[in-house]
């Protein structure tokens, strides 16, 4: 299995991936439409022997009013096809996201998730920073991770997700 950038020819079995595994077609249908309108964005499969299994996409989010570049980066949906999963295809998903988030020079990602799963990646709670979901969820499944020392320094307030996020 190798972890590689979304390809033109992914994007059917991206969206499999992501209804198969959510059971819906909600999450599929919200990387459509992150994929046409968040910039930046980084889109990455797990392929193995040439079909993506797994999906991971980082957009931006804004921290209070401040725009800033690069922009903070929210890691979801992630998916992985439910024949694939418990293999380690989420975890290096997750793991080179992060990096190439990290070599871009966003400063932190944030995701809405289980906390017992991201901890391993280095998030924490997010409400020990000051930040804040934009909508109602449980307080510890909001997270951040600092891609850089200091990132976290200076940014507290209301994390707003990309507008196509509304459609969940």
């Amino acid at each position: 299995m190798s972890i590689r950038p979304e390809r033109e020819s992914d994007r059917d079995a991206v969206f499999d991936v992501h209804a198969r595994a959510f059971g819906r077609r909600a999450e599929a249908e919200l990387v459509d439409a992150l994929r046409a309108r968040a910039v930046p964005q980084i889109s990455l499969v797990a392929d193995e022997a040439g079909l993506a299994i797994g999906h991971v996409f980082l957009s931006p989010v804004t921290i209070g009013d401040a725009a800033e570049l690069p922009a903070p980066m929210a890691l979801g949906p992630l998916a992985v096809h439910p024949n694939h999963q418990r293999r380690g295809a989420g975890s290096r998903l997750v793991v080179e996201a992060l990096e190439r988030a990290r070599r871009a020079g966003h400063p932190l990602v944030v995701v809405l998730g289980n906390p017992a799963y991201y901890r391993r990646f280095g998030f924490v709670r997010a409400a020990l920073h000051d930040l804040r979901y934009e909508r109602p969820a449980p307080e510890p499944a909001f997270q951040v991770v600092a891609l850089s020392p200091g990132a976290l320094a200076g940014r507290r307030g209301l994390v707003r997700y990309h507008a196509a996020f509304s459609s969940l």
